[in-house]
C-alpha cells in the first residue's frame, strides 16, 4: 500500500522534470543556436519478494515475484539536430550547415556556439552579442581574433569561412579564415547560457579545424539557424506528461482512499 504511494511520488517528481524540460523548450523555440533537451525515465530499484527457482526433474522452473518502486530520470539529453536556416539578407550573420561550433574566446576562456549573428565591434573585431571574440586562422596562428580595419571599404564571408575585405587602397585583403569545432560526443557539451556550450569530461576533446575539412559543415552567410524546437511534438509531449501526473496522483488518492478503508475498519 505504501509502496505505491511512493511510486507515485517519484513518477510525479519526474513529470515536472519533464514539463521543466518541455517548458524550457518551448521558451527557446526562436532562439537562434538552441538545442532542445529530452527527459529520458528508468525505473528504480525492485524489491524481491521471492527468488526464481531452477526446474527439477519433478518439478518445473518458478519465475522471480518482484514489485517495483517507482521510476526515476535516466538521462535528460541535448538533441543536437540541425534547425532550420532563416534567410536574414544580412552579411555577419552566419548558419553551419552539419556538424561543428563557432569557437570564442574571452581572454582565455574559450566557449562554442550555434548561433551565429556576429557583429563588428568599435575596433573592427569580430564578435558575438555579448562581445566574445570569434577566433580563426589569422596569417597561420590558430586561435586569433579576426579584425576587419574600420576603413575597410566591403566586405565578405565565403562558406570556408574565409573573411575578405577591400582596403582603402581597393585591393582585396583576407582578415582571417573562421575556424569551427567539432567533439567526439557533442551530447556531453554543458549549457551555460547565452548560447554557449562548454566541453565536460565525457565530451572529448575538440578537432578545431575550418569549414569543409574533418566532416565539419559548410558556413553560409546571410542565414541563421533557427532551434530544433518542434512545437507540436513538444505540445503532444507537454500533454502525455501532464496525463501521466494525473495518473500518478490518482494512484496516491487511491491508496489513500484504500489506506481510510482500513482505519475505518476498528469502527
Amino acid at each position: 500500500m505504501l509502496r505505491s504511494m511512493y511510486s507515485g511520488i517519484s513518477g510525479m517528481k519526474n513529470f515536472q522534470n519533464k514539463l521543466d524540460v518541455i517548458g524550457n523548450n518551448i521558451a527557446n523555440v526562436n532562439t537562434f543556436g538552441f538545442k532542445k533537451g529530452r527527459v529520458v525515465f528508468k525505473d528504480m530499484v525492485n524489491q524481491s519478494i521471492s527468488g526464481a527457482s531452477g526446474a527439477t526433474a519433478a518439478r518445473g522452473g518458478i519465475n522471480p515475484k518482484q514489485v517495483g518502486l517507482g521510476s526515476q530520470v535516466s538521462a535528460i539529453d541535448t538533441i543536437q539536430t540541425q534547425g532550420s536556416l532563416q534567410n536574414t539578407g544580412r552579411m555577419l550573420d552566419l548558419s553551419l550547415s552539419g556538424d561543428g561550433y563557432f569557437v570564442l574566446a574571452n581572454g582565455t576562456d574559450i566557449s562554442y556556439t550555434r548561433a551565429g549573428n556576429f557583429y563588428l565591434d568599435q575596433n573592427g573585431d569580430l564578435v558575438n552579442s555579448d562581445g566574445l571574440f570569434v577566433t580563426g586562422l589569422v596569417g597561420g596562428a590558430s586561435g586569433q581574433q579576426i579584425n576587419i580595419p574600420t576603413n575597410a571599404k566591403d566586405m565578405a564571408i565565403s562558406q570556408d569561412g574565409t573573411v575578405t575585405y577591400i582596403d582603402n587602397a581597393g585591393a582585396l585583403q583576407t582578415a582571417g579564415q573562421i575556424q569551427l569545432a567539432k567533439f567526439p560526443n557533442s551530447g556531453g557539451l554543458t549549457k551555460s547560457g547565452n548560447n554557449l556550450f562548454k566541453p565536460t569530461n565525457n565530451s572529448g576533446t575538440p578537432v578545431i579545424s575550418v569549414s569543409g575539412q574533418n566532416g565539419l559543415g559548410d558556413i553560409q552567410s546571410g542565414l541563421l539557424e533557427m532551434s530544433n524546437v518542434d512545437l507540436s511534438e513538444e505540445f503532444t509531449e507537454m500533454i502525455t506528461a501532464q496525463r501521466g501526473f494525473q495518473a500518478n496522483t490518482r494512484i496516491i488518492t487511491t491508496s489513500d482512499e484504500i489506506l481510510q478503508e482500513l482505519v475505518n475498519l476498528k469502527r
